[in-house]
């Protein structure tokens, strides 16, 4: 995995499943001027802040696992600081 610390901008939509209490998961990110478009959550966990790892595509366009336009992503919301990051993509 490699790791970052880059700020992301996330739109949040409706979960399809309702882990923790929640309603919401990440449904799109803005990465270093590209928008990438979840297609699965993989998981979620809470320390001090939500992490979700997420296989997501480039922009609306069907990808497979294969694509150079396709990744899994950990991202990371910070409830103190209110804030998106994007904490790594698995290699």
């Amino acid at each position: 995995m490699r790791t970052y610390d880059d700020p992301v901008e996330v739109r949040k939509g409706p979960a399809d499943w309702r882990a923790d209490g929640l309603d919401e998961r990440p449904e799109q990110f803005l990465w270093r001027g590209r928008l990438w478009q979840v297609r699965e959550v993989l998981a979620h966990w809470r320390d001090d802040r939500d992490v979700w790892r997420v296989a997501a595509a480039r922009g609306r366009a069907v990808a497979a696992a294969d694509d150079p336009g396709f990744g899994v992503f950990d991202l990371v919301f910070d409830r103190r600081a209110d804030r998106w990051r994007l904490a790594g993509v698995v290699d």
